[in-house]
């Protein structure tokens, strides 16, 4: 070389024929003794150190090739360089008083060991690949397995012992009973070693890294579960400790430590990610999952050479002291005696190891560890689980498990290979008594509701008038438990979200922790069944709802006569004045209009239930962190939902929000703006219309809307008048009894009565029906007008006392059967009114179901969101239903009134 100023322009020339090589530096030509190597310098045979310049730094004419002396005295070797002599290593001294390490002696690893030594000749430098089902050898084994290991053995050399259990770890600290490979000879060596133990630790020898727990059984439960970590955890206060403080041994895979160093800043988190967002792993209470999907070639630039943790939780004992607490960790890809002892789900067939590792792809390497590995393990998911100690009300809890699982990369294409890795932090507590609680309220309040459903069933068959028990019997009651067994689950579901919100949100020192997903399988098991149930009981109503017997009695009378025309006989006659239908059409008009009246409003429920937990943030509360706020930061990290805290929110806001508008609708809506029942009742009045309604075979509601004023098809000046006397009292009151004011009743009905009801009702609802009137025969339709009358005029004289056989006599109902909701006395020989304050005959109506449909309502909107995880689907769903519903009553509720009492479908809206 001529020139070379550093740029792109260098200037050579050829060497001279006697003077072919060129010096190392690359600037002169010289003659070297020997041969050239293939970048043109001169080449010394092994042990010889090229010799180019003398003491003082002159360039020789020809090169030598210097031997060092490795006899005695010297101890000398050419260096990896071949530039210098260098003391060779101290094995080969200590073993046979030279550089040679000769037979019978053992050379292995660049050491040089005493065949005498008693130490395992038969080592397997064989890397295993459980997941992938094979076994190959590494490189890297063959290279320093066996001297790491005598190194360890003859001198306890601390570098050589760390390096050892590194390769243990590598191969996943699977031990064979059988086959000496790296985890074998390092039990071998912690078996027969009189080295002392580190901090009175049975596992952690001197100068061994702590490597296993030890292999008996039932020894992992001890480890977990036996003495909790002395410091404690709280969420909120002075003394507030909610930050896990995890730190690390770092070692790289010779053996040598490297540092401590804390595990913030995503030490074992693979996935990148904002710091904040990183160290949100560690906030105590804070459930944290992170994952994510990395390519090969980037894990591989990353990680050329594997670095090795051993891991410890830092705290401070209540004087202040610090210290640090060993984690265990559960490696899934452990092997002992070619079993994988880790995934049992037993843990007392565990076994415990210490030292992790998140990317090795140097035991992968065949042949040349400086090739591309043939495999690659990566540790794809890291799992920290923090266990609560049993009833501890200062956030004791037991020492932190690591659970690690390997993943096994078969190298093709690195550019075209990823991988999924998952870093995640789980808190979980002994579920086992709040089980217990809530079987015995499940127990209680089960038989509760059996005693229930037996009652209504016994109501029931009374209302009937049926005393057998028959099969209808049972699938009435098996009906009847479903509707109250929902009611059972409810509660205790709601009660379970309430008491997890309530005690793990606003908890100073942590008692609770919130149950892992598992966990919570069982409140969702129970809220789809409270669901399912809740949907029968609600579908049942709905059909008994919109198969009810319904007839107006019309009290008008006809006012005189007049003259008529008489078809096909050519002259007049006198007949009576005809009784406008229009009445009738109006209060059967209303009466479809209130069918789905309800005391909500069920878009503003679900609107304003929409606006607290999307825009007011109430579902960050259902986060499973300690945090209440209702905010979060864009910048922090955003733990998972609970779906028990997204249960317990949701009902609650629901809850809440429907009692309100209930109450308001209560006390204020219906009091100074509309009740629509009551002007229900008052319009039927005011068209002198009554309503007979039965709801069973034998019970049902009468509504007395006999007008006071004798008439109600009347002009306006009279109609006014007639107003104007009922308010200055000036007329009887509208009561069914003289002097009385109660229009509503229920009825239970005799026996006789009914079967009268029904012959009339055969003919009136024979063939056609409304549907087809205007298509029917005259003959049929002619039969059609005579069964309505003819049933106007039975009710009508049935309500006047008319018929002594079938009379009636009123009574109030004693406390006990309102509360019961059952009749004790039945109505044999007279059927029974029992004054109805209440307005009790809504219980056919959506109005008087409000409890069941809020109820069912809420249930629908909680399990589509624990399915889907979306409040906004899950409250457009309850919408969509709550509208085909309503669509379903109106629609053939209006068909069954128009067929019961013969008005026309056409005139109902």
């Amino acid at each position: 070389m001529i020139s070379n100023n550093g740029g792109p322009d260098i200037i050579c020339k050829k060497c001279p024929e006697n003077m072919k090589g060129v010096t190392e530096d690359g600037w002169n030509c010289i003659s070297c003794p020997g041969g050239l190597t293939a970048e043109g310098k001169c080449h010394c045979p092994t042990g010889h150190v090229l010799v180019e310049r003398d003491v003082n730094g002159t360039l020789l004419s020809q090169a030598t090739c210097k031997l060092c002396d490795e006899n005695e005295n010297s101890f000398t070797v050419a260096n990896a360089l071949g530039n210098r002599c260098v003391r060779c290593e101290p094995t080969f001294v200590n073993t046979n008083r030279s550089c040679v390490c000769s037979e019978p002696n053992i050379l292995t690893g660049g050491l040089c060991f005493s065949s005498t030594v008693n130490f395992p000749s038969r080592v397997i430098s064989s890397a295993r690949y459980g997941e992938l089902g094979m076994s190959f050898t590494s490189e890297w084994f063959a290279k320093y397995l066996q001297s790491s290991a005598a190194a360890c053995w003859v001198y306890a050399n601390l570098t050589s012992c760390q390096a050892l259990g590194n390769m243990c770890v590598m191969n996943m600290n699977s031990y064979d009973s059988v086959t000496f490979d790296a985890c074998r000879l390092f039990q071998f060596i912690f078996e027969n070693t009189g080295l002392r133990t580190v901090h009175s630790i049975s596992f952690w020898r001197r100068n061994l890294p702590w490597l296993f727990y030890g292999d008996q059984l039932g020894l992992a439960p001890q480890v977990l579960s036996t003495i909790p970590l002395p410091t404690n955890f709280s969420f909120k206060g002075e003394n507030q400790n909610r930050k896990l403080k995890f730190i690390a041994a770092s070692y790289d895979v010779r053996g040598n430590f490297l540092k401590w160093q804390t595990l913030e800043g995503g030490v074992l988190q693979l996935c990148p990610d904002t710091e904040t967002r990183l160290n949100a792993a560690y906030s105590f209470g804070t459930t944290y999952h992170q994952n994510c999907e990395i390519p090969i070639s980037k894990i591989l630039t990353d990680f050329p050479s594997p670095i090795f943790y051993d891991v410890y939780l830092e705290y401070t004992d209540e004087n202040q002291h610090q210290y640090v607490w060993a984690v265990p960790v559960l490696n899934l890809n452990l092997q002992h005696n070619k079993i994988f002892v880790n995934r049992d789900s037993s843990p007392g067939k565990w076994l415990l190891t210490r030292r992790i590792f998140l990317v090795d792809a140097l035991s992968g390497r065949e042949n040349d560890l400086g090739s591309q590995p043939r495999l690659t393990r990566i540790a794809t998911q890291i799992s920290l689980s923090i266990y609560l100690v049993p009833n501890t009300k200062n956030g004791n809890i037991y020492p932190p498990l690591i659970t690690i699982a390997y993943s096994d990369i078969d190298i093709k294409d690195p550019n075209s290979q990823s991988v999924k890795v998952s870093f995640s932090v789980k808190y979980e507590m002994n579920q086992g008594e709040a089980q217990v609680q809530t079987d015995i309220a499940l127990g209680v309040l089960g038989g509760l509701a059996v005693l229930s459903s037996l009652l209504k069933t016994a109501g029931w068959k009374r209302r009937i008038g049926s005393p057998m028990i028959d099969l209808q019997t049972v699938m009435k009651f098996l009906v009847y438990y479903a509707g109250d067994l929902a009611n059972v689950f409810f509660i205790i579901t709601v009660g379970t979200g309430l008491y997890w919100l309530i005690f793990f949100k606003a908890q100073k020192s942590i008692s609770v922790l919130l149950p892992v997903p598992a966990q919570e399988e069982r409140l969702v098991t129970y809220v789809g069944c409270a669901f399912a149930l809740k949907a029968l009981q609600f579908l049942h109503k709905l059909m008994s709802q919109i198969t009810i017997d319904i007839f107006f009695i019309d009290w008008e009378r006809p006012k005189g006569k007049v003259l008529k025309a008489v078809e096909g006989e050519g002259g007049v006659r006198s007949a009576m004045v005809p009784v406008s239908i229009w009445r009738t059409y109006f209060v059967a008009n209303e009466w479809n209009e209130i069918q789905t009246v309800r005391k909500i409003n069920p878009l503003f429920q679900i609107l304003t239930v929409l606006f607290f937990l999307e825009v007011v943030g109430f579902k960050n509360l259902a986060l499973m962190d300690s945090s209440s706020s209702l905010s979060r930061s864009p910048t922090s990290y955003i733990a998972p939902y609970s779906r028990i805290l997204r249960y317990a929110v949701s009902t609650a806001l629901w809850l809440v929000i429907g009692s309100l508008q209930i109450m308001f609708f209560a006390v204020f809506y219906e009091r100074f703006i509309e009740d629509k029942i009551r002007q229900f009742v008052d319009l039927c009045c005011m068209s002198n219309i009554s309503v007979f309604l039965l709801s069973h075979k034998c019970f049902g509601y009468y509504i007395h809307g006999r007008s006071v004023h004798g008439h109600a098809d009347t002009n306006m000046e009279e109609m006014n008048m007639n107003l104007k006397r009922e308010a200055e009292n000036l007329c009887s009151q509208r009561g069914l009894v003289p002097n009385t004011d109660g229009q509503t009743f229920q009825i239970a009905i005799s026996s006789q009565m009914r079967q009268h009801y029904d012959r009339i009702h055969e003919t009136l609802t024979r063939k056609n029906g409304p549907a087809r009137l205007l298509s029917s025969s005259a003959s049929t339709f002619e039969q059609s007008i005579k069964a309505y009358h003819t049933m106007n005029k039975f009710l009508g004289s049935f309500i006047d006392h008319v018929h002594k056989e079938m009379d009636y006599f009123i009574k109030d109902k004693l406390l006990l059967e309102r509360i019961l909701g059952i009749e004790f006395m039945e109505p044999m020989e007279k059927s029974i009114f029992y004054n109805d304050e209440g307005y009790s005959f809504s219980s056919v109506l959506y109005y008087g179901n409000e409890a069941t449909l809020l109820i069912f309502d809420v249930l629908f909107f909680c399990v589509v969101d624990l399915a889907c995880q979306n409040f906004v689907l899950a409250a457009f769903l309850t919408y969509l239903q709550q509208e085909i519903f309503r669509f379903i009553r109106n629609t053939v509720g209006q068909k069954n009134l128009a067929s019961k009492t013969l008005v026309d479908q056409r005139f109902l809206i």
